[in-house]
């Protein structure tokens, strides 16, 4: 029987699961559905040309900064640094300014965009911005878009719009405060031929945006942009000036706010086809340019623009990082459960007569997985308990002797691993109708005694999920470096699942409800542990550890070796959190 809604593998129904004639996923499950490409078109892809670009991208870079190095006044250089460094609360004022001007548009953004978040529009802005200052082409305008899409349930169409759209705004608004703010100094660097066609193309191109997200907006999908948008895309290039205008103040460069205004505009507008990473070159060239027009010396001028560079980019660097996580759910996804989780699912009915069911994944443990069936009582709590093996694709005796101490053997051949084994284990238990289900290792380092206190909080209904804590309990042999990996596992678990209480998140001894079990995952073959525990309560499955005893396995070798460990279980814990098919997206 398999494990209800199981998602190891999408089938053609996604709610359903191919399994093969032993009850668990064919041997494709976990390659996924799509074969991959061959041939020329599968080596000549967007990948080339993305790594063509990056690497244009590189040399103008070196290229830029050896200029610069050539260029620049070291002792001005310095000299401005210092009175910078020195004047530490105006460059502080200035910061928050331009954070100000983010908070801006990202209000901007969520008045044209309905359903989008401030938190989510804060956020995509900052992972576009940090994008900007470390990838070449300025390809961090895509990531504004795909923050959005991977973070929310927004449809791609709106999004896009919308951030196109903003984004010429922007365009258009600089031209809006360079003409005011210093209205020659367009045409002094460009000509006013091309200063008038910049207009011309930008504003067009900002009328065709509006026009879009009117069509759109017939579908009240987003909203067109109106005045209150216009004006906060104004005031966010005012305030992104003060950074200008506080360095050069503190450097001793006279620089008037509406001169900080217009080189501010014409810096940002030479960077739409900037190449480098944060347009090194590029902004420093202009900016420099500007104040040069505006009739300062070249040397400070270069000075002051590179440090207002620096604390840009140091600002991106920082707050784009933190943007990359916060708010949840991250750029890359999920790494915690939610706070707020599922109501406890409903219970199921329980006969009279219901056994409590043990199972055991077994692998090669002929030499103890005798004495641990052996060891299990007979009875807890006035019910049976019936013991099941599932043998693993063993090579040694280890089904004879299970079958010889009393124990039903399930042999899975060939050996998929501990995670498939526990998987078969449940669906081999849920399919007896049981009080409730209880998993233990066959090795022999959990004590069978322990079986009725692991199973009591089940079968009094004060939990559906239940741990056997060898931290909270007696532990009486375990290695030095063993105890080390799983105290630090442990907490990466507290951490994930939101628990203070939980002490031990590698337990071999765990109990389940019916319909625990019968709802529980584990969507990869090599292990459960983690996976387990973060799909049972994130489907509000109530949760309690008990005290146990644990001594180290005498016999046989374990399969857990940190290396393979991390790099199979991580990217299985992510995808647990993530699942593909998740309709909704909560904040953290």
């Amino acid at each position: 029987m398999p494990i209800a809604g199981t998602r190891y593998r999408r089938a053609v129904d996604p709610g359903q699961t191919r399994l093969g004639a032993d009850g668990l996923p064919g041997p494709d499950a976990s390659r996924g559905a799509f074969p991959r490409p061959n041939g020329p078109a599968a080596r000549v892809g967007p990948g080339a040309l993305r790594r063509a670009r990056v690497l244009a991208g590189v040399a103008v870079l070196v290229v830029a900064a050896v200029y610069l190095a050539r260029v620049a006044d070291v002792a001005e250089l310095t000299a401005a640094a210092t009175a910078v460094a020195s004047a530490p609360a105006t460059v502080l004022a200035a910061v928050a300014a331009y954070a100000a001007a983010f908070g801006l548009r990202s209000l901007a953004w969520c008045r044209v965009l309905p359903g989008l978040r401030p938190g989510q529009s804060w956020a995509a802005l900052h992972v576009s911005l940090l994008g900007n200052h470390v990838l070449p082409l300025r390809l961090g305008e895509v990531l504004r878009v795909t923050s959005v899409l991977r973070r929310t349930d927004l449809a791609p169409a709106p999004v896009v719009a919308s951030a196109v759209t903003l984004r010429l705004g922007d365009l258009l608004g600089l031209l809006v405060v360079a003409a005011v703010a210093t209205p020659a100094l367009l045409a002094t660097l460009v000509g006013p031929a091309w200063s008038a066609t910049l207009a011309v193309a930008v504003s067009a191109a900002a009328l065709a945006g509006a026009v879009w997200c009117h069509r759109l907006a017939a579908g009240r999908r987003v909203r067109v942009p109106g005045p209150a948008v216009a004006a906060a895309t104004l005031a966010a290039w005012v305030l992104e000036a003060v950074v200008l205008l506080a360095v050069a103040g503190a450097a001793g460069l006279p620089l008037t706010w509406a001169q900080a205004a217009g080189v501010t505009a014409v810096t940002v507008l030479a960077q739409t086809v900037a190449l480098t990473p944060g347009g090194l070159g590029t902004y420093e060239a202009a900016g420099t340019a500007a104040l040069v027009a505006l009739g300062l010396p070249a040397g400070p001028a270069l000075a002051v623009v590179l440090l207002t560079h620096g604390v840009k980019t140091a600002y991106a660097l920082v707050v784009g990082a933190i943007a990359l996580g916060v708010p949840g759910p991250g750029y890359w996804g999920r790494w915690r459960l939610p706070r707020r989780l599922p109501q406890r699912p409903p219970g199921t009915a329980v006969p009279d007569d219901a056994p409590v069911v043990a199972f055991l994944p077994a692998h090669d443990e002929e030499d103890a997985v005798a004495e641990v069936v052996g060891g299990l009582p007979r009875e807890v709590h006035g019910r049976r308990v019936e013991v099941v093996v599932v043998d693993d694709g063993s090579t040694d005796r280890t089904a004879a002797r299970a079958a010889a101490a009393g124990a039903d053997v399930v042999r899975v051949v060939p050996n998929r691993g501990l995670g498939a084994a526990v998987r078969r284990g449940l669906a081999e238990a849920v399919a007896r109708r049981p009080a409730c289900v209880v998993y233990l290792d066959a090795d022999g380092e959990y004590f069978g005694e322990d079986l009725a206190a692991v199973a009591a909080p089940v079968l009094a209904d004060d939990a559906d999920y239940v741990v056997g804590s060898r931290f909270a309990g007696r532990i009486e042999v375990m290695r030095r470096h063993r105890r080390a990996g799983n105290l630090a596992l442990t907490a990466w678990v507290r951490w994930m699942t939101r628990r203070r209480d939980l002490t031990d998140g590698q337990s071999g001894y765990r109990a389940f409800s019916p319909a625990a079990a019968a709802a529980a995952e584990v969507v990869h073959d090599y292990n459960y542990a983690q996976v387990l525990t973060l799909d049972l309560l994130g489907k509000g499955f109530t949760y309690a550890e008990v005290p146990i005893r644990y001594t180290f396995r005498t016999s046989g070798t374990s399969f857990v070796h940190l290396g393979r460990y991390l790099r199979a279980v991580v990217p299985a814990v992510h995808r647990q959190l993530n699942p593909a098919d998740a309709a909704t997206h909560d904040s953290r």
